[in-house]
């Protein structure tokens, strides 16, 4: 939510005895292009009797005219307003077509409009000197005005200056320092000499602290804090009167108030009015507070709030648990990275060139605080109407009682890095995955593309699009085929290893997977390929699944699954019917294959997959029936 602030304005005026006192403008209401919305506004004038009558200056400007009929002793004049800090953008405009680049020349009607903006009134050889290293070649016009206005910025040190009046241009760069009004008026000279209009601008700053330090750069203001500010307006057409600061070096953003804007920094002043010769003590005071903010991101809930918040949920869970009300909830917070924050990943696209790698920084951050000896699984995520991917998840999972489900990080690949690995290493690792899990390698499958497919549907491309051209546009299915048909439709993918718990002996088991085809073909796409399995097409019975554990019986205690891995892998293996489950060699000992790993007579639907992508080993997990299975298959 916006914050809302009120700024407070008195202007106090103590004589030192009843005068009469002229006529008075006062330019203190926010003129009609403010673009910060003003929800409340109030005058109020002391000091004795007086008429006043709102009008508009000849610029549009809003002024209370006040009247005194009699003699006063004290003039009294307070502003306040209430205004939402809604943010501006300042680069939210349109250009006409004629002006998007600088030099342009407005319309001989526009250009008659504009004349008192246009008119030079100086014209030294401090500010010619200045004008000559202005670029004159065709750019952007926001280019220019930005760069023009940080140049500006750069050579004027900006000081606090008391003295009534504004300097002359050339007083300012000869000094090189000067006030926001000297800034902005030097800026409108500046403009005018290029042949654009420019005005001179008085109003309301209002900088607010920021709740956070800024990473780079100034973090702005200590303190909440307003005054009586100028700066400059140059008009483009199609986009209108653009404000500039050149004090900052910024464009007028929410916190740029306007109370007057005109050709001349005279006609501009907040008060203008004179009085009979006397002696008069003059005061002014100038505040912002914010009188409503809501808690966000960088300026959370204070704690006792929070504590206020943890005795309402403590009072909510006991209703609710008297009731037996039995609720589960989940959390989706969003990141935004911070570098490049309006990239299309961040706002509107599922993917993007950085986010995959962002999320694995930030989860191996929170894993060894949260949780640690935990496994990092790479699952699917939401599938939304409209992608042709479901989208990606990294997920991390842990052991409440301390023990590790993972145990060495080093053998967790880096998401980054390429290590190069092909068939060959997918090939040794899987095989020796299959020794350590006792079953026999013969039944490790491998799987190809669908070649018969993918020359089909190259057959069915239009005849003049070259597969091989690296520029095929945003057509999914058409980069698909033409990075597989680059790759080569004869290489192997990955493997498979059908694996089912074997309830009988408390170990693994595997078996042959029965198919029409001479090989295994995955279906086509481009997900891993333990999503895209054939399973349709392996026989009709299958395996029968084990009857699932009872939810309401109590779950026995986790077992310490690597220290029983450890100590079955120490063991001889058996052999004849026996030599099933986690079997391994013990040291010295020879491999033989065993012959007891037939295929059982109903099929195992279920697989392991070892697949090499993008110079890593991806291994697709099974589904298991219970969590020690899993544990267990882990370890």
């Amino acid at each position: 939510m916006t914050i809302r602030v009120a700024l407070r304005h008195r202007t106090h005026y103590s004589f030192d005895k009843p005068v009469s006192v002229s006529p008075h403008l006062v330019r203190l209401r926010p003129a009609p292009h403010c673009r910060t919305p003003v929800e409340a506004y109030s005058l109020k004038v002391s000091g004795g009797e007086y008429f006043i009558n709102w009008q508009q200056d000849p610029f549009g400007n809003h002024a209370a005219r006040l009247v005194f009929p009699e003699k006063i002793d004290h003039l009294h004049i307070d502003v306040e307003l209430i205004a939402p800090m809604t943010v501006v953008n300042p680069f939210d405009f349109f250009v006409e077509d004629y002006a998007e680049q600088f030099p342009f020349s407005y319309p001989q009607g526009l250009e008659k409009e504009l004349h008192p903006y246009l008119e030079v009134t100086e014209s030294g050889p401090l500010l010619k000197k200045w004008l000559q290293q202005v670029k004159r070649e065709p750019q952007a016009i926001a280019t220019f005005l930005v760069e023009l206005n940080q140049r500006l910025q750069h050579d004027i040190k900006y000081l606090i200056r008391m003295e009534p009046g504004v300097q002359t241009a050339e007083e300012t760069l000869g000094l090189a320092q000067g006030s926001c009004r000297d800034s902005a008026w030097l800026l409108v000279q500046i403009f005018r000499h290029l042949g654009l209009a420019a005005r001179f601008v008085s109003g309301y700053l209002i900088q607010l602290t920021a709740d956070v330090k800024a990473l780079d750069g100034p973090s702005g203001t200590e303190v909440d804090f307003t005054d009586l500010h100028a700066w400059t307006e140059v008009y483009v057409p199609g986009a209108g009167w653009i404000g500039l600061d050149p004090t900052s070096g910024l464009f007028a953003g929410e916190g740029h108030l306007p109370l007057a804007a005109t050709p001349e920094p005279s006609s501009a002043a907040p008060i203008t009015g004179a009085t009979e010769p006397c002696e008069v003590e003059f005061d002014v005071h100038m505040s912002v507070e914010r009188v409503h903010e809501d808690p966000r991101v960088t300026l959370p809930y204070t704690r006792d709030q929070w504590q206020q918040i943890d005795k309402l949920g403590d009072r909510i869970d006991a209703q609710l648990e008297a009731l037996d009300v039995r609720l589960t909830m989940g959390g989706e917070p969003t990141f935004v990275a911070i570098d490049d924050m309006d990239a299309p990943e961040w706002n509107i696209d599922a993917q993007g060139p950085t986010k995959r790698n962002l999320s694995e920084q930030l989860l191996q951050r929170l894993r060894p605080h949260y949780a640690p000896g935990s496994l990092i699984h790479y699952q699917q995520g939401k599938w939304y109407p409209g992608e042709p991917l479901p989208r990606w998840a990294l997920a991390c999972y842990w052991r409440h009682d301390g023990e590790p489900v993972w145990r060495d990080d080093q053998w967790l690949a880096n998401i980054e890095q390429d290590y190069g690995f092909k068939e060959g290493e997918a090939r040794r690792f899987a095989a020796e995955l299959v020794k350590r899990l006792g079953l026999s390698e013969r039944f490790l499958i491998p799987c190809y593309e669908d070649g018969y497919y993918y020359l089909w549907q190259e057959r069915n491309e239009p005849v003049d699009v070259d597969l091989k051209d690296e520029d095929l546009g945003d057509d999914a299915n058409r980069n698909r085929l033409a990075r597989l048909l680059e790759r080569g439709l004869d290489r192997e993918v990955g493997l498979v290893l059908p694996l089912a718990r074997n309830d009988e002996d408390d170990g693994w088991q595997t078996g042959e997977w029965p198919l029409r085809r001479d090989h295994l073909y995955l279906v086509p796409g481009d997900s891993p390929m333990g999503l895209r399995l054939p399973l349709s097409a392996l026989p009709l019975k299958r395996r029968e699944e084990p009857q699932p554990r009872s939810l309401f019986d109590t779950p026995p205690a986790l077992p310490d699954v690597h220290g029983e891995v450890a100590s079955r892998y120490s063991l001889t293996p058996a052999t004849g019917e026996s030599a099933r489950g986690l079997h391994v060699l013990a040291k010295g000992q020879e491999w033989q294959e065993q012959q007891p790993d037939i295929t059982p007579p109903e099929i195992i639907a279920t697989a392991l997959c070892v697949e090499p992508r993008e110079g890593k080993l991806f291994v697709f997990l099974p589904p298991t029936g219970t969590l020690e299975d899993f544990l267990e298959l882990i370890a």
